[in-house]
């Protein structure tokens, strides 16, 4: 895929993520926000390592809210 397609994708996916966020509505962000992991915005010829390093921390900050997501809907599974 073209990245630049790739970038609107993974736009409008973290936006339609908070918006969920903010109508509380834990699982349906968790979905949007990860599913926006799939779309990398960048270049995808290059490397991980090789990225700058605010790239990869926009990744792996979209990364660790998702994970959090993930153990907030556990949490409220059991309790």
């Amino acid at each position: 895929m073209k990245t630049q397609f790739n970038k609107y994708v993974y736009i409008a996916l973290i936006i339609l993520g908070i918006i969920y966020l903010k109508e509380k509505s834990i699982g349906q962000a968790l979905i949007y926000l990860g599913i926006a992991l799939a779309f990398d915005p960048f270049d995808t010829n290059q490397k991980f390592n090789d990225r700058p390093t605010w790239q990869k921390m926009v990744l792996i900050v979209n990364l660790a809210i998702v994970f959090g997501l993930i153990f907030i809907e556990i949490f409220n599974l059991f309790f």
